[in-house]
């Protein structure tokens, strides 16, 4: 926290912090495979682009990737694990007013999760809204996504599925979404109000992945589909609404996984 090593049971913000009081942060989650960060350069760089969209100071990208070496190696270099990056309004007034303190800046290292080989979604009905102040930016304002998940836990699905104010397929609460239409991989565009995830940027650029805007209904209709995210990289999608999709994984989604996994493998920081 802020620069210092600190046991789990001794990191504490206080009861004032901004990131707390009126969810005014950015974070990122970083996964550690073999003891070294994935992407890191791109999560950097995503970290930095949404503070400077919720008007947070630009953070020390030497500083933050110094401290995420300094707490790997703290941790003896796991194997497998998360990373948690987050940048708050530091202490405040209790209002939306942002006070004069410095940042708080956290990282926490955690469990990297299992994943299971396959997801069912379900689309809920609260939208997204691609116009909206926060659009695009990775905030710690997460609780319209608590809902969600709720939601589709209630219906049989792991993760929910939102469409944006004008019906088009956005994203998930934490993934990115990726259709198969006539052979094509597409994916919605960032017009759409979603997050520029990492993985799905990797995909675009290795498995000629096209954005396009896609009605909401193109998901259920796909003959394939499946999520993207740091914690899972490629996972196919079974069923939307509890409507099996009729290949989970199709052959695009298991060609996509396998280039992932190759070319991941082989460079740890593209």
């Amino acid at each position: 926290m802020n620069g210092t090593l600190l046991a789990d049971a001794d990191a504490r913000i206080s009861v004032f912090d901004h990131g707390l009081t009126v969810g005014d942060g950015v974070f990122e989650t970083v996964k550690i495979s073999g003891g070294v960060p994935f992407a890191l350069t791109r999560h950097l760089a995503r970290l930095r682009a949404s503070a400077a969209g919720l008007g947070l100071p630009e953070p020390d990208l030497d500083q933050l990737r110094a401290g995420v070496a300094a707490l790997l190696d703290a941790a003896a270099r796991p194997a497998r694990a998360l990373i948690r990056i987050t940048l708050t309004g530091g202490e405040s007034p209790l209002s939306s007013v942002r006070g004069d303190a410095p940042v708080t800046v956290i990282m926490a290292l955690g469990e990297w999760p299992a994943i299971s080989a396959g997801c069912d979604v379900v689309l809920v009905p609260w939208p997204r809204n691609e116009r909206g102040a926060l659009a695009g930016l990775k905030t710690t304002s997460y609780a319209e996504n608590v809902l969600a998940l709720g939601y589709a836990r209630e219906r049989g699905g792991s993760e929910a599925i939102f469409a944006n104010t004008a019906g088009s397929l956005c994203e998930g609460t934490g993934t990115s979404v990726f259709v198969v239409s006539g052979g094509r991989l597409l994916t919605p565009p960032l017009s759409s109000g979603c997050l520029a995830g990492v993985t799905r940027g990797l995909l675009l650029e290795w498995a000629g992945a096209i954005e396009e805007d896609l009605p909401a209904g193109a998901l259920a209709a796909a003959p394939e589909a499946f999520l993207t995210s740091t914690t899972r990289d490629v996972q196919p999608i079974r069923a939307v609404g509890g409507q099996p999709l009729p290949a989970a994984p199709g052959p695009v989604t298991r060609r996509a996984a396998e280039i992932f996994a190759a070319m991941s493998a082989a460079q740890s920081d593209p």
